[in-house]
């Protein structure tokens, strides 16, 4: 159950209007690394989640992203207020309207389709969509995409910051940017609080695997380091030794019924190819400058 606080989570000042801005600050609104996204993946989480202490996390932090989302909502909102009424009451002279809805990314799409309002879209006005939720029920994954999730979404923070010069916004961008840190803080501690957390799941890799790196990307440059060096790695550059690893002929295969082997031999007839001649082809028939070598006609 939820009950709404009329006093928001930070206070908001926000100097003056500035629409092109307001549009900015939809990334963190309805975007993928925003607060609804956030909000959500917790939630769907705490709801599954059978440890209670984690479970207790998950609601905290997801109803705290809520009260994020209408901070950077009321953020928008503001931003906006003067075109609001400007789109609603023409009082503007004949062009100047049209300059202000068009100050720079898609603020006219917010002006014109939402009225000055806040929309769940990301600042390119793509819908917010559940795909942004990545929740996939074990506590391991789930834990360490929140850490990615709370990093990515204080990079965004501080970006926002970067764009803008009014104190008020900075002041409130930077205490959402900080509760980023404390959240991914929680997150890593709840992750480490399960003993074994590496790998996730149940079933073991292959012993004979999982030390294993293949050297694939071979050139000038190669660079070793602690992600492929060391005792805890067996480093293979050997071309012959990266395919078929498991020692077989490394190539795929199928067990097929008679009836199913006839029915792929006419299919194979059929559609054979047929390697003497050289057939016209329409490349040949209009074939123009810079069309290289053709058959001629």
């Amino acid at each position: 159950m939820f009950m709404h606080n009329k006093k928001l989570m930070h206070t908001v000042r926000v100097a003056e209007p500035n629409p092109a801005l307001a549009n900015f600050m939809l990334e963190q609104f309805g975007g993928p690394q925003g607060e609804l996204a956030a909000a959500m993946r917790y939630f769907t989480q705490a709801l599954a989640d059978d440890d209670a202490g984690r479970k207790d996390m998950l609601y905290d932090i997801a109803t705290e992203e809520l009260s994020h989302l209408e901070v950077i909502g009321s953020i928008v909102v503001m931003l906006n207020k003067g075109v609001k009424g400007k789109v609603a009451e023409g009082l503007n002279k004949e062009g100047e309207l049209f300059r202000q809805l068009n100050a720079g990314g898609d603020s006219h799409t917010t002006g014109l389709l939402y009225g000055g309002g806040v929309a769940l879209t990301n600042s390119a006005g793509v819908p917010w969509t559940a795909a942004y939720v990545d929740t996939i029920g074990d506590p391991t994954c789930d834990l360490r995409s929140n850490i990615a999730a709370e990093a990515r979404a204080k990079i965004i923070y501080e970006r926002l910051i970067n764009a803008t010069d009014d104190v008020g916004i900075k002041d409130s961008l930077g205490f959402l940017m900080t509760r980023e840190i404390a959240h991914q803080k929680s997150f890593e501690k709840a992750l480490y609080a399960i003993s074994a957390n590496f790998p996730p799941g149940k079933l073991p890799g292959d012993k004979h695997f999982a030390d294993k790196y293949y050297d694939m990307s071979q050139g000038e440059d190669e660079q070793r380091g602690p992600w492929n060096e060391g005792d805890q790695w067996e480093f293979v550059s050997d071309r012959e030794q990266q395919s078929a690893v498991d020692g077989g002929d490394g190539m795929a295969s199928v067990e097929l019924s008679a009836e199913e082997r006839q029915l792929l031999s006419k299919v194979l007839t059929r559609t054979a190819s047929a390697n003497g001649g050289n057939p016209t082809t329409g490349a040949d028939l209009g074939a123009g400058p810079g069309a290289g070598k053709t058959k001629k006609k």
